[in-house]
């Protein structure tokens, strides 16, 4: 695996671009107009909500990525927690198919804006032919070298952060401070949907997960993951709460439901006029296209990783390469498989229901076995699993109750995936003592 990865291919600032571009890409675009559904008129408050508990899930994966960084990042906390065995072998694709859920999202979000700025309904068979056009033009960037990652990735972020700001701004200015979204406080929101909400909301800050799982290539690995997660998830909530306050001021609660898979484009037509309209898609085309490739990067070393840890199975199909390329290709079809299945609101579901089972389980096995290892303090370790806990279990409650079938796939796939991952390891079992890089 050493000839797949080079050591300090990326910078600080290439590993924070790349978390941001993960977050935003995915967070403030594509689901602004979904937590508001669940959250009412208190939704900006639901970044904050949502950062709080990823502050606390964060830390786990700081002091880890510290202590032992690696291109595995996260099948790396979960194998030196629980061994070479089926939980760490079924949390670690939890997380892979999570991020490429979060490829999927930002693919078809992408679609939406591109017609919405061509002033085309974004609905029906162009939603899914541009988002697996934007996932293959993705695969191309990254198949084209690490280096050409981490300078579109640190472009693009200085661009869309930079961007994303000014229509916050302007668009708060223009709105005259004032708050639209609270017209209809009576027919959204409630606790539960607040909490349910933060499960979504969390979806925005786990990019910083991209960062962990690029740690062997990363300058000074041992101090700048853990600096470049905490500097891309300051960043993001900085951003994230001026623009949901921005698309509260321009838009009534209604109007963001009504449009939540491009909310930020109707947020800036009455806010910023027909020009500030198609700035606005032409920053969430970049803002989205840039987040889809820093995803795509980290979550086929994290597959290489586990190929690489004889904990799934490989198979080349034919294809050259290093296992790493064959992992991207595998990544981008399913990517382009759920853009084409499912909507938005489908897949932001399935997303949160896999990451935060998986992140359960890392902050258990870590409290368990690992905690005086790194020097963890077990109460924010217990206190990360709670939160989790308490936010799964109002977001289940309230899609349960909004759409059953997103339920039964979550937990059928979750099923599947431990009893592969069981299935696998028992007709192969690992060596003793596997290669970590």
């Amino acid at each position: 695996m050493a000839a797949e990865y080079q050591k300090n291919s990326l910078t600080l600032p290439d590993a924070i671009a790349m978390g941001t571009g993960v977050m935003i890409g995915a967070g403030i675009l594509a689901l602004t107009g979904q937590i508001a559904e669940l959250a009412g008129p208190n939704f900006p408050f639901v970044f904050l909500s949502g950062a709080v508990v990823t502050a606390f899930s964060a830390y786990t994966y700081v002091k880890m990525s510290n202590a032992y960084p690696s291109a595995g990042g996260i099948g790396m906390i979960l194998q030196k927690a629980y061994g070479a065995t089926a939980i760490t072998a079924g949390a670690a694709l939890l997380m892979a198919f999570s991020m490429v859920i979060n490829e999927s999202l930002v693919a078809r979000t992408f679609a939406t804006y591109l017609l919405r700025g061509f002033d085309l309904a974004p609905s029906g068979w162009p939603v899914p032919v541009i988002a697996v056009a934007v996932i293959m033009f993705s695969w191309l960037v990254n198949a084209s070298g690490n280096r050409s990652v981490g300078l579109f990735s640190t472009l693009m972020a200085t661009l869309k952060v930079g961007g994303i700001a000014v229509f916050g701004i302007a668009a708060i200015w223009a709105g005259g401070f004032s708050f639209e979204a609270t017209d209809q406080a009576s027919e959204y929101g409630g606790l539960t949907g607040f909490i349910a909400a933060t499960a979504l909301s969390i979806l925005a800050f786990k990019g910083f997960t991209t960062i962990t799982n690029s740690g062997a290539e990363i300058t000074n690995p041992h101090r700048n993951v853990g600096r470049a997660i905490i500097s891309a998830i300051g960043i993001c909530i900085l951003v994230y709460l001026l623009v949901a306050f921005a698309v509260g001021s321009s838009l009534p609660l209604e109007t963001i439901i009504e449009a939540k898979d491009y909310a930020l484009a109707e947020a800036a037509r009455p806010a910023l006029g027909p020009v500030g309209f198609y700035l606005t898609v032409a920053l969430a085309l970049v803002a989205t296209a840039s987040g889809l490739i820093a995803s795509m990067f980290a979550v086929s070393r994290m597959l290489a990783m586990l190929t690489d840890m004889k904990l799934i199975p490989h198979s080349h199909f034919g294809m050259p390469g290093v296992i790493r390329d064959h992992t991207l290709v595998y990544t981008v079809v399913v990517a382009a498989v759920l853009a084409v299945f499912f909507d938005l609101s489908q897949i932001a579901s399935l997303g949160a229901f896999f990451y935060l089972v998986m992140d359960i389980i890392i902050h258990w096995g870590v409290f368990r076995h690992l905690r005086n290892d790194i020097g963890a303090r077990g109460w924010i370790l217990l206190t990360a699993i709670g939160l989790d806990i308490v936010v799964l279990t109002a977001f289940a409650i309230l899609k349960t109750q909004q759409d059953p079938a997103i339920i039964a796939y979550a937990v059928a796939s979750i099923v599947f995936v431990f009893a592969f991952a069981k299935t696998f390891l028992y007709f192969n079992p690992p060596r003793p003592h596997q290669h970590m890089s």
